[in-house]
């Protein structure tokens, strides 16, 4: 009996741990894009390549102001997801000749500063849920 109730209890925290270890997803939202022009350009990051090379990137299509994008596949780890209003769809983010965004732009958490963003700043976490982000240009 007692390898019974051994075995149960085995069984039972390897479904668990599996069903808590599996990856999930990160959902972002922007709801406050001034025109439905262009596109929106999503970036996932960690901490060792923030603002480089991302994890994974997207484009999120806007219709009445809005978009929503999904990375899915998320390992647990700290994350920080950065965004930007590509309205004259050319692929990159454009500036003027004084560096300043000439487009919209946002991070998780947002951080609101007149320097870009930081991982430190815009970093989240993904354990055992899936993650629901709302980012404000």
């Amino acid at each position: 009996m007692k390898i019974l109730v051994s075995i149960l209890v085995l069984a039972i925290l390897s479904i668990t741990s599996t069903l808590t270890a599996q990856d999930k997803t990160i959902t972002v939202t922007i709801s406050n894009i001034n025109s439905d022009e262009g596109k929106v350009g999503f970036a996932l990051y960690n901490k060792d390549n923030f603002m480089r090379t991302p994890i994974e990137s997207k484009e999120g299509v806007i219709k009445n102001g809005k978009t929503t994008i999904i990375f899915g596949n998320v390992k647990p780890g700290s994350y920080a997801v950065t965004c930007y209003h590509d309205k004259n769809s050319n692929g990159k983010m454009d500036f003027s000749a004084n560096r300043m965004p000439l487009e919209d732009y946002g991070a998780s958490n947002n951080v609101i500063a007149f320097a870009p963003p930081t991982f430190e700043g815009a970093k989240f976490t993904v354990i055992d849920k899936n993650v629901s982000l709302e980012i404000k240009f």
